[in-house]
């Protein structure tokens, strides 16, 4: 594997197409070698969210946790450089969803999403959340009614916006 010691020229794609097939590729190696995403991340000794996301297609990884998700997943060289190039990103084509679980998201952004930004306005003023310097997490925890719920934490950085 490369040394991952040394550090890369950033380089950056143009088009997803070779970030989604190195997905198709990473997610079958995942698959057929019966790993969790938390498995994954813990060799990339990142958060179960970022590396997900990124074997996904969606970030770029450091150098060390590239060649540990590569060597895990067995993938080779150019996989390794892949997965450190920074995507083109967005997993969703045009249009609404039809995966159940993407459609609920896309849902309640429908629902909610003028409330969120108005309450975020109102308490930050003129501004966006980033989803660059951004935290996710997913928990599955009781349901005092039975079952269980998601609790899913969005935590972005607030980024003013600014007049020039």
């Amino acid at each position: 594997m490369t040394d991952a010691t040394t550090p890369r020229t950033p380089h950056a794609q143009f088009h997803p197409d070779a970030r989604q097939a190195l997905a198709l590729a990473a997610v079958e190696a995942k698959t057929r070698k019966d790993l969790t995403w938390q498995q994954i991340a813990d060799a990339a000794e990142l958060s179960v969210a970022f590396v997900t996301a990124a074997v996904l297609g969606q970030h770029a990884l450091p150098a060390r946790s590239a060649c540990a998700v590569a060597e895990l997943l067995g993938l080779d060289e150019d996989a390794v450089m892949l997965l450190q190039t920074i995507p083109t990103r967005g997993s969703i084509p045009g249009g609404i969803p039809t995966d159940p679980t993407i459609y609920r998201f896309y849902e309640m952004l429908q629902v909610y999403g003028t409330t969120l930004k108005a309450l975020v306005h109102e308490q930050f003023g003129d501004g966006i959340i980033s989803a660059i310097n951004f935290k996710l997490d997913v928990k599955k925890v009781a349901d005092p009614e039975g079952g269980e719920r998601a609790v899913i934490t969005l935590d972005g950085k607030y980024l003013p916006t600014k007049p020039f």
